[in-house]
């Protein structure tokens, strides 16, 4: 890690219709994130964003404001304001491709389908940022791809994603102590 901050992105969409869905999980993990550091966010760069320390590191929390689709307008603009290398950066998204409170992190990699991802790639010039996929199933039907990440998870579902967002605000807070490579043997499932 190139640097003495660390930046977690909590990717989601804003706004109160889209609070509980799927597709908010990155959103989730980074309010968690921002009450433990004891962080008030503030709006800059398109994302809500707030400052604190974790075990001696400076530790930023956001939430891009720009919809999921278009993340990296927000992502790419903090890590240049704030001189950060993409190995400072923690990019938390949902995953259809993990069953549901499956936690997986990587160094890098492709976005899998996922267009926050995609942005993220296509605005930093690169696909080798770390990122913490939560799995929320996918368990739709064909052509309700996007019904299914808007809509809130079951009640059951719902019970077990609260363990697993406590476990994903874990292993980001792991990420900025130790490392990544610590993180993965933790909390990959």
């Amino acid at each position: 890690m190139a640097n003495d901050k660390r930046l977690i992105v909590g990717l989601g969409n804003p706004g109160p219709e889209y609070k509980d869905t799927r597709h908010n999980v990155g959103f989730r993990v980074a309010q968690m994130l921002l009450h433990r550091l004891d962080a008030s966010a503030r709006r800059e760069h398109q994302a809500l964003v707030g400052w604190g320390v974790h075990e001696g590191t400076q530790t930023g929390v956001a939430l891009p404001q720009t919809y999921m689709n278009r993340s990296g307008h927000a992502v790419q603009p903090l890590c240049a304001a704030y001189d950060l290398d993409v190995s400072d950066l923690l990019v938390i998204v949902d995953d259809l491709h993990l069953d549901v409170g499956q936690l997986r992190l990587r160094p890098g990699g492709s976005s899998g389908g996922h267009n926050g991802l995609a942005d993220i790639a296509a605005q930093l010039g690169t696909t080798d940022y770390p990122r913490l996929r939560i799995g929320i199933g996918n368990d739709y039907a064909d052509g309700a791809q996007a019904e299914y990440v808007l809509s809130p998870f079951t009640a059951q579902q719902a019970d077990t994603m609260q363990e697993v967002l406590i476990d994903a605000a874990n292993a980001a807070l792991l990420f900025v102590r130790d490392g990544m490579e610590a993180a993965m043997n933790r909390y990959n499932s």
